[in-house]
């Protein structure tokens, strides 16, 4: 998907430190007094430029948004992991603090809902963590409506996160 000033394309082994920083940067501002700081920091080292070139030469690899030419986002998506009901599922939708608030994770999402569609994955979920109130928000916006709820634990911390479903 293409505008003038935004477009969505497969990730390249060569943009992995700038989705190494984005992945970085988001997770600090969405997680920071949410996920335990140790587990938080543990989760960012791990996922850095060289498990981002991996996933770019995955058969599958990230979508990445550009806008007006720097990579201004990452999203992952496929085969739903948790539901029958919903074929597809946005495993990680993220954008650069200074994008966000732009419109451009519209963009991205509906770069993913393309995607799933072409497909042939019927049906959308997405997972947010509760405390995690601008993606939450970002998603009902979005049309979403609540279908599930689970915990995850992050060292010795339990954390609610919400599904998210479109038909």
């Amino acid at each position: 998907m293409e505008t003038q000033f935004a477009r969505v394309r497969p990730a390249a082994d060569v943009d992995a430190e700038r989705i190494a920083e984005i992945f970085a940067r988001s997770w600090t501002l969405a997680y920071t007094g949410i996920i335990p700081r140790l587990q938080l920091e543990g989760y960012i080292r791990r996922r850095g430029a060289d498990w981002w070139a991996r996933a770019a030469r995955s058969g599958d690899p990230p979508l990445l948004l550009e806008a007006g030419g720097v990579i201004a986002g990452y999203a992952t998506c496929g085969r739903s992991r948790a539901r029958q009901t919903f074929k597809g599922e946005i495993y990680e939708l993220y954008l650069d603090p200074v994008y966000q608030g732009l419109g451009l994770g519209v963009h991205l999402f509906e770069s993913c809902r393309q995607v799933l569609d072409e497909r042939g994955l019927e049906g959308l979920l997405v997972w947010a963590l509760c405390d995690n109130r601008g993606a939450c928000e970002f998603y009902r916006r979005r049309g979403g409506r609540p279908v599930g709820e689970a915990l995850e634990q992050f060292g010795d911390t339990t954390v609610a996160k919400m599904a998210f479903g479109w038909s």
